[in-house]
C-alpha cells in the first residue's frame, strides 16, 4: 500500500495519512487497526541537508527524530530516536544509508544541519518517523521514497512551494516506472 502525507502532498494511487508525526501517527494506527496492509511505501518529498540535490529521488529505511537541540548536547530522550524497518522473514532489504530525520519544524539553518550530516542523517520529512514506528508496532514492512523539493537553509520554504509541483511528477514518474503495474 501507497501511503503519503495529504493536504498538498497527495498521489491518485497513495493514501493520505495527514501532515506531521501526529496526524500521521494517529491516522496509519487508524488503518493499521481496521485494514492492516501487507506491506507500506510512504512517498513524499524532503529537505537536504546538503548531500542530495533537488529533484533526486532517495530511497530509506531508516527514520530518526531528532532535534537540533539534541546534536548540541542541550537535550536528551529516554526513547529510542533512531528507527530501522520493520522485516518480516524472507523479505527483501531496502536498506540505505539515507537516515531521514523528522521533526514538526522545518530545519532553517544550513549550518546548524550540518550537525546531522555528521550522524549519517541526510534529509528530513515531517512524517517518516512516525511512519516507521507505527509500522513497528503493526510489524508491517515499510520503506519510503523522496524526491528532493529544498534545502534546508534560508530559503527552504521559498524553494519547497516553486519546486513542490515538478517535484511531485516526478515522483509519480519515478513510481509508474518502478511500480508499472500502478498505471493499470
Amino acid at each position: 500500500m501507497f501511503i503519503c502525507a495529504g493536504n498538498n502532498e497527495t498521489f491518485s494511487f497513495a493514501t493520505p495519512i495527514g501532515v506531521g508525526l501526529i496526524e500521521s501517527a494517529m491516522n496509519l494506527t487508524r488503518l493499521a487497526l481496521f485494514d492492516k496492509p501487507d506491506f507500506l511505501i510512504f512517498i513524499g518529498s524532503a529537505g537536504s541537508y546538503g548531500k542530495h540535490s533537488i529533484f533526486d529521488i532517495v530511497e530509506s529505511s531508516i527514520a530518526s527524530n531528532i532535534e537540533l537541540s539534541f546534536l548540541q548536547k542541550k537535550s536528551y530522550t529516554p526513547l529510542d530516536n533512531v528507527i530501522h524497518a520493520y522485516r518480516s522473514k524472507g523479505d527483501v532489504s531496502h536498506e540505505t544509508m539515507n537516515i531521514v530525520n523528522s521533526s514538526n519544524y522545518i530545519s532553517t539553518d544550513y549550518e546548524l544541519v550540518q550537525n546531522y550530516r555528521k550522524h549519517k542523517i541526510e534529509l528530513e520529512n515531517m512524517e517518516f518517523f512516525s511512519v516507521m514506528k507505527i509500522s513497528h508496532e503493526f510489524k508491517i514492512p515499510v520503506f519510503g521514497i523522496f524526491v528532493i523539493t529544498n534545502y534546508c537553509d534560508d530559503n527552504a520554504h521559498k524553494e519547497f512551494l516553486s519546486n513542490h509541483d515538478k517535484a511531485k511528477e516526478i515522483l509519480t514518474q519515478y513510481i509508474f516506472d518502478k511500480y508499472k503495474e500502478l498505471k493499470k
